[in-house]
């Protein structure tokens, strides 16, 4: 038995304090700086607000961002 966003491919988040940023199932990247990161999710799109931003890993399948996180907006 999978979990229901793994078998729809639908994007999932998970915020480990102010300080990381996992996305799985993501479709790239559109924007990226220090202070904000533009992620595609699809169907709709992810921005991520803060200082020191940094992309520390991403494959096909998820993505890691790290600093200091202060704010996540679904577009």
């Amino acid at each position: 038995d999978l979990p229901a966003d793994v078998v729809a491919g639908v994007p999932r988040l998970e915020l480990v304090g102010d300080c990381e940023l996992r996305m799985e199932n993501h479709r790239g990247i559109l924007a990226y700086g220090t202070q904000e990161i533009h992620i595609s999710g699809g169907t709709f799109g992810v921005k991520v607000c803060g200082e020191e931003l940094e992309l520390r890993t991403m494959n096909a399948l998820e993505l890691l961002i790290t600093g200091h996180i202060t704010h996540i907006q679904i577009l």
